[in-house]
């Protein structure tokens, strides 16, 4: 693995111009913490499928819940975010599964006084990684379960849009806006799709078939020896060559 090759563009591509299109946009309008910490488990759990529905299915929701979707939510009853979302679908995620993750949301916004309250909560300062908090985090937002829209680490899914929003709370720079102070970066692992596998495969990080948590760990590791204190420092920058189309791939193998 070529970390100068890493690092080079990370340098050039690791900026907040190179975003769009990618859900990670919208959190950049709240400010507020407890806001951008909804918005970002939203837009995360929506974020499969081809970009521009992905963006034009968060804007859906984003939109009725206004400026406060934290408060919104809190004030509002289940049968009227029900009503709200009844003709809701992107892809396999129908208005029933999104009014039920938003009604979980808000009991443990209740619960916990915040999404990180709840997450950091459950990590413990010897975890390796932030998989054992996230396992419980998940039972805790989703306790009777809903498999695709919010999977869980303990069946072994790699939860790639979980480790994204992760990603997207926890690291703070020109990219990612960051938030939750009480989850070290060094404890997050690599939001695994087919694209970042591939990349990684390529790359020499593993050598596994499937796009799992096994894989997901692994390739982490081997993030996490050219940079221990943020193994998903290039993330960020390796997915936008299969977002951007103006990208050149070759770059990503170029000594």
């Amino acid at each position: 693995m070529n970390r100068t090759m890493l690092e080079r563009i990370y340098d050039r591509y690791h900026r907040r111009c190179f975003v769009h299109p990618d859900p990670l946009e919208f959190l950049y309008r709240y400010e507020n913490l407890g806001n951008r910490e909804v918005v970002a488990l939203i837009a995360s759990s929506l974020a499969y499928g081809n970009v521009k529905q992905i963006l034009r299915s968060v804007s859906r929701v984003l939109d009725p819940l206004g400026p406060q979707p934290s408060v919104f939510l809190l004030n509002s009853p289940f049968n009227q975010i029900a009503e709200l979302f009844s003709d809701f679908k992107h892809r396999f995620t129908a208005g029933e599964d999104l009014a039920r993750l938003l009604w979980s949301v808000r009991l443990v916004i209740e619960k916990h006084g915040s999404l990180q309250k709840c997450f950091v909560s459950r990590l413990r300062r010897d975890d390796q990684t932030v998989i054992p908090a996230l396992s419980a985090f998940v039972a805790d937002v989703f306790p009777d379960g809903c498999d695709f829209l919010i999977p869980t680490p303990a069946r072994g899914s790699a939860c790639k849009r979980l480790n994204l929003f992760l990603r997207w709370m926890v690291r703070h720079d020109e990219v990612d806006p960051g938030g939750w102070d009480g989850v070290p970066p060094s404890k997050l692992v690599v939001p695994l799709d087919t694209h970042m596998h591939r990349i990684a495969m390529t790359l020499g990080l593993t050598k596994r078939k499937q796009a799992d948590l096994r894989t997901a760990i692994e390739i982490t590791e081997a993030f996490r020896k050219l940079s221990p204190n943020d193994p998903v420092r290039y993330d960020f920058v390796l997915t936008r060559f299969g977002i951007r189309k103006d990208l050149d791939q070759t770059e990503l193998f170029c000594n």
